[in-house]
């Protein structure tokens, strides 16, 4: 087990830029933003190793490329938990060819 107290990051994508920090912190603060997200039903994902890496940005900044994808698939797996999904997956089902 680590000694090194919980951290929580809360990022805010709006689906033009690169997701950036809306809040973060350690310990009592992290166990805040955490009671927070899930009182407003987002998802939240535990990873200490992405956290730290997220906990070195500031407030306000957007993560750094080499997180991209990483957050994208974070993201993408949320919206499917919810029913969202692209446009053109729209009747995917019906476009699926069963013979070669």
């Amino acid at each position: 087990m680590s000694d090194s107290p919980k951290q929580a990051t809360a990022l805010h994508y709006d689906g033009q830029q690169a997701p950036t920090v809306t809040a973060q912190g350690s310990g009592v603060t992290a166990e805040q933003i955490e009671a927070l997200a899930r009182e407003h039903g987002v998802m939240i994902h535990h990873d200490p190793q992405l956290a730290e890496l997220l906990g070195q940005l500031e407030l306000g900044q957007q993560i750094p490329p080499q997180l991209y994808l990483v957050i994208a698939e974070l993201i993408a797996y949320a919206y499917l938990l919810e029913g969202r999904f692209p446009e053109q997956w729209h009747n995917i089902h019906q476009r699926i060819q069963t013979k070669a």
